[in-house]
Order: structure tokens, then C-alpha cells, then sequence
């Protein structure tokens, strides 16, 4: 595919009557989906946007999301992404979003009674005659903004061309199969990159995209390509329904190969990866196997290790941090971004060992949380986990873990349980349930909710 013009026009042109968007209510080929991004676009500029502007896209998945999405490319919009939300968190957005005299263009994807007051745009595709549209799609113009708040809880808007989320997806999809006849199913919010990934390898393959109902036993139907997380992907072998997965790209946390077995032995393959935000999803990826790594390097993209620091190059970066019109470039002149993160080569593959900012010191000793929730997962009823580190008069500090499990946790006994696979300063010195608070937020659990909850609901002091 050619990456300077719109993949769009491109695939309307190619494959015009094949199917490129399946959704509850009806199929789109890639010709009917051309005519229905463009009289969305059409619409938005009825509505005053005109290429340049960012329009902000509240809510989660919907065929709508997908094609304002696709509209904004073809008018040269950049296209903010967020969750829903309180307002005051999406007024903070806006802000970081918008100059004091830029116009603010917002669109809910579905009505949230506390966000009424701040939407001006509404979703119309059905005045206007699409062949008016001319595209100003251009590949290295801004596409997106994704928010991601780090490890501090400051929202940053990390903005993409679609010239580096097209890197992003040819570089995995050099490894990770998906071809023309295949149907990706949009099981992650768009608002995170990883759900945007899949938006942009379905444009770069020219196969189908599936937008579901949010019932995965059902939107799976038909489906060759799907990213889950290792609970999904179990639940639903465990039902032993018939399914047409061909490949499955896992996330979250420790991935049992008896589970990448299982799925073998349906004729599923799983992989997993390690990646980020500002680099446009998937850095390094593999198909799970007995190594324990986070993969090894795709296309287009380098990495370096500096006493364990990883340091990552190449076309997939994001062309920086966006603040009231002005772009901060991610890394230095020299090209690196550091992303904070902490990892080894092994066998050619990277193995992550955490982020540099959850490594502490404990009576002498280096902790990393990570390696201890890593151990804690692997329990057959912890379903996840979060290690916070917490001030100690003896040892300085010692590592607390809040525990989601389907056992209570004094009947789990992990102390005990853990005193096999780790040494014993890294064995926690408390374990507590993890508050429902702190579940459904998003795909990963936030350390840095974990640690105000913790501020605010125990007497323990969090460093």
C-alpha cells in the first residue's frame, strides 16, 4: 500500500466489493465504506471543521468512532481520542488539547449526561452527496492523540502522523499475519493505542475489521485476528465453542504456556509483545513459546540498552508531546526516547525486568515490583496484581501487594506460596484485596490510583 495517499481511496479502488467493515447492524465493502467516511466528512465541515483542527472523540468503540475516525484523515483533522469521563479530567484535556483562541470542537460517541454542555459536533452522514468530498488525506500531517498518563497521572497527548502508526502496523505485520481474507475483531478501545493499532493494520492489509457489541463470546463469530488479554482468551476456550481465530496477540499480564497450548491444539496461534504509546504499540513481539521474553525487534523500529535502560528509535515515534498547538519532541538530537522501562536481551529477545521508576531499595537490595507480580500471577486464583512500595523504619522500604483473586486471601496463604519462587526480601510484607475502585478503569491496572488509594484508605506511607 501506498502510504502517502489515502488508504481509503486506495481500497476502494483495489478491492471495491469486498468487505471491509462488519458491524451489528450491517457490512460495509470498501466502496460503500469510502461513501459513508466521506458523507461524515462532508458533515463535519457543514459544521465549520475545516483541515488543521483537532476534533475531541469521547466514548468507546462504535462503527460511528470508526468512521468519524477514517473522516478526520480524509479532511486532514487530527483526531483526539479519549475515555469517558468525569468532566473536570475532560475540561483538563481540552485545555492541554486547545490554544485559549482556538474554536473546540468536541463529539460524544454516545450521550454522557455530565458531557452534554461541552459537545458542539454531531455524527451526520446522510445530506450530503459523497462524491463532493476532495480528500486532504496526507500521511505526515497529525492523525491522532492519545492520552497517556505515565506513571505520575498528568495526562500527556502523545500525537501520531499516520505515517508512523502505518510503520507501526507494517512492521508487525511482517511477523504477525493478516491477510486480505482475514477479520481483525476491535476488542480494544481506540481511545488506547493499542486499540488504534488495529485501526491501522486493517487500513494497511485491506482484510476486515469486525466492530462488535462488546459481548465476546458473540463479536468473536467470524473473526481470524483478535488482542486479548489472557482471562478472554482462557474464558473463551473454556467454552468450547466453535471458533475461526487463526492468531491471537496477548496482553496484560503473566501468559500460562499451558494456556498458548490450549490454544495450539485449537489451531490458534498467540503472540505477545512489548510496547508503548509513544511508539505506536508493538515494539517487539513473538508467537509464546517456553523462552519467558517480550519478543524480538519488529521492522522499523531500533532498540539500545544503557545499564538496562531501554532507549527506542526509528519510524514508528511519535512525533512528540502536544500542548496548545506546540509539539515537544520526545527524545533529544541524538534520536532515543527512553522509555523508562528496564530490560535484558536473551537468546536475541528482549526480556523486560520493569520500569525504572517501580525499582526500589529494600535493607541494601533492588526490588522490582514487576518481577513480583509477575510471580504472584502465575497463582491459579490471582487474576492480577499490583506491587506498591511502602516506607519501613528497619529495611527503609518493603513491597505491599494488592491482590484481584477469586479466593479469599488469607485462605491463599501467598506469602508462603511465593517463598518458592522468590527470594525471601522480595516476598511482600502485606497483602490486601484489591478495592473494586481501582478495577474497569482501563486495560491495565494504575499504580499511580493504587498508590493514592492507599494514601487515602490505609495508615501505610507510600513512597
Amino acid at each position: 500500500m501506498n502510504r502517502s495517499k489515502s488508504p481509503l481511496n486506495q481500497w476502494a479502488h483495489l478491492r471495491p466489493f469486498a468487505i471491509a467493515l462488519r458491524t451489528p447492524e450491517r457490512n460495509f465493502t470498501w466502496e460503500e465504506l469510502r461513501d459513508s467516511v466521506n458523507q461524515v466528512a462532508l458533515g463535519l465541515l457543514q459544521q465549520g471543521v475545516v483541515s488543521g483542527n483537532i476534533i475531541t472523540c469521547v466514548g468507546k468503540n462504535s462503527p460511528e468512532l470508526v468512521l468519524m475516525y477514517l473522516a478526520c484523515l480524509e479532511i486532514g483533522v487530527t483526531c483526539a481520542l479519549t475515555m469517558p469521563q468525569p468532566k473536570q479530567q475532560l475540561l483538563d484535556k481540552l485545555e492541554t488539547l486547545y490554544r485559549s483562541d482556538e474554536k473546540t470542537f468536541v463529539w460524544l460517541v454516545s450521550e454522557e449526561q455530565n458531557l452534554s454542555d461541552l459537545a458542539n459536533l454531531h455524527f451526520d452522514r446522510t445530506e450530503y452527496q459523497a462524491s463532493n468530498l476532495v480528500s486532504h488525506y496526507h500521511a505526515q500531517q497529525l492523525a491522532s492523540v492519545i492520552f497517556t498518563s505515565g506513571s505520575t497521572g498528568t495526562p500527556k497527548a502523545v500525537a501520531h502522523t499516520s505515517q508512523q502508526h502505518f510503520a507501526s502496523a507494517d512492521g508487525l505485520l511482517q511477523q504477525f499475519v493478516y491477510q486480505a481474507d482475514d477479520c481483525w475483531l476491535l476488542s480494544l478501545p481506540m481511545y488506547h493505542v493499542s486499540g488504534l493499532a488495529i485501526i491501522y493494520r486493517w487500513l494497511w492489509s485491506g482484510a476486515a475489521l469486525k466492530v462488535g457489541t462488546g459481548e465476546l463470546s458473540q463479536d468473536v463469530h467470524n473473526v481470524t485476528h483478535a488482542s486479548l488479554v489472557a482471562t478472554q482468551l482462557s474464558r473463551l476456550l473454556e467454552t468450547k465453542q466453535a471458533l475461526d481465530l487463526k492468531r491471537v496477540l496477548l496482553g496484560g499480564s503473566h501468559i500460562p504456556l499451558s494456556l498458548a497450548q490450549a490454544a495450539t491444539d485449537r489451531g490458534i496461534e498467540t503472540w505477545l509483545g512489548y510496547g508503548m504509546t509513544e511508539a505506536a504499540s508493538t515494539v517487539t513481539a513473538k508467537r509464546i513459546n517456553s523462552l519467558e521474553s517480550a519478543g524480538r525487534l519488529l521492522a522499523n523500529r531500533e532498540i539500545k540498552l544503557v545499564d538496562q535502560r531501554i532507549y527506542i528509535a526509528g519510524e514508528t515515534l511519535a512525533k512528540g508531546y502536544l500542548y496548545q498547538g506546540q509539539i515537544t519532541p520526545l527524545c533529544d538530537q541524538s534520536g532515543w526516547f527512553d522509555s523508562k522501562d528496564l530490560g535484558q536481551w536473551i537468546e536475541g529477545e528482549l526480556q523486560i525486568i520493569g520500569r525504572a521508576d517501580n525499582q526500589f531499595i529494600s535493607g541494601g537490595e533492588n526490588i522490582h515490583c514487576e518481577e513480583i507480580e509477575r510471580a504472584l500471577n502465575q497463582h491459579t486464583a490471582v487474576i492480577q496484581s499490583l506491587v506498591i512500595p511502602i516506607a519501613d523504619e528497619r529495611y527503609g522500604a518493603r513491597p505491599l501487594a494488592l491482590v484481584q483473586s477469586t479466593s479469599d486471601l488469607e485462605d491463599l496463604a501467598l506469602a508462603q506460596w511465593l517463598s518458592n519462587r522468590l527470594v525471601r526480601f522480595k516476598v511482600p510484607d502485606v497483602f490486601i484485596a484489591m478495592p473494586s475502585t481501582l478495577l474497569g478503569s482501563g486495560i491495565k491496572l494504575s499504580r499511580h490510583a493504587a498508590k493514592e488509594w492507599l494514601k487515602q484508605s490505609t495508615n501505610y506511607q507510600v513512597i
